[in-house]
């Protein structure tokens, strides 16, 4: 998460449709120069090859980060059959081809083996910190990794049409630590062939679509004559699938200080044993989780 000792401390959320050739760092660092902002961090990392989806938080709403990035992922990719890669996509060096291309039916009859709970054995090339360090810096310095495996769960998987030379498209929504890389990989093999990704989109992340993302291009001009919060989203948008109770402004001065109130004068019999946001006024003043005897926060907001 980055942080800056000078800056705006500006509260919200950025979902950035992250051109390719940039990571995930790197946008974070231009937007908060762009927005002159104190901190700011992101959501499910995307590698330079990869675009789509990047959910940037803004102060308070970096508190949320985790609840965002353990959500489910959809991603579309392209696949292209026949030739392997040494780093799953084409960014790397051909390190293997047999030249066969399955047909549609093939593809159709091996999906279903893929849903539900998977073993994964991440990519060499990824972010993945093996002995303190990043597993791509070691590969990229000519050692051996071995790569730990994986449990991963596949919620939906399907091909969305065949294209020219022998490229798939497919669809997946995901859980969190999902290398749809590897899952290309897989894929190509269980078909009796070899493949990498040509192209790798997400659509989703959490609760955050692609119809509520800015491209890069767009949002350097929109910071000049926008102020932040026309173009940031809600904090609590994050959260949209979450109850929502309206709290006192004495309650809420106690959730910020990590003390627990009362739910007695609120109508929150239905969500004993669940977590809600506690709002005050049009401001989110705590996530908070709710049992019979008290509303205790989870994480608090201070603006």
């Amino acid at each position: 998460m980055a942080r800056h000792k000078k800056g705006k401390d500006i509260t919200g959320w950025l979902i950035l449709d992250k051109p390719r050739d940039i990571g995930s760092t790197q946008a974070v660092n231009l937007t908060r120069r762009w927005f002159d902002a104190k901190k700011n961090g992101h959501c499910g990392t995307l590698d330079p090859f990869a675009t789509g989806v990047l959910p940037i938080a803004f102060g308070e709403a970096t508190k949320l980060i985790p609840q965002v990035t353990d959500g489910r992922k959809v991603y579309e990719f392209v696949v292209q059959w026949g030739a392997a890669t040494n780093t799953g996509d084409s960014e790397g060096e051909v390190c293997d081809c047999n030249g066969k291309i399955p047909t549609k039916e093939e593809i159709l009859r091996v999906l279903p083996e893929f849903i539900g709970e998977i073993i994964q054995v991440p990519p060499v090339y990824s972010a993945i910190k093996i002995n303190g360090q990043r597993a791509y810096a070691l590969a990229r310095a000519g050692q051996e990794v071995e790569m730990p495996e994986r449990i991963v769960e596949i919620y939906a998987l399907e091909l969305l049409e065949e294209l020219p030379d022998g490229l798939a498209r497919l669809r997946v929504e995901c859980s969190k630590g999902t290398y749809v890389r590897t899952l290309g990989q897989d894929l190509a093999l269980r078909l009796g062939t070899v493949g990498h990704l040509r192209e790798l989109r997400r659509l989703k992340c959490g609760n955050f679509a692609i119809e509520d993302a800015i491209k890069l291009e767009n949002l350097k001009n929109m910071v000049h004559s926008e102020a932040p919060e026309r173009i940031l989203l809600p904090l609590i948008t994050s959260l949209r699938d979450i109850a929502v109770i309206a709290v006192t402004e004495a309650d809420a001065a106690k959730l910020a200080k990590g003390q627990s109130v009362s739910p007695r004068s609120y109508d929150v019999s239905l969500l004993v044993g669940k977590e809600a946001m506690a709002v005050c006024g049009d401001k989110a003043a705590a996530l908070v989780r709710i049992d019979e005897r008290r509303i205790a926060p989870v994480r608090v907001f201070n603006y």
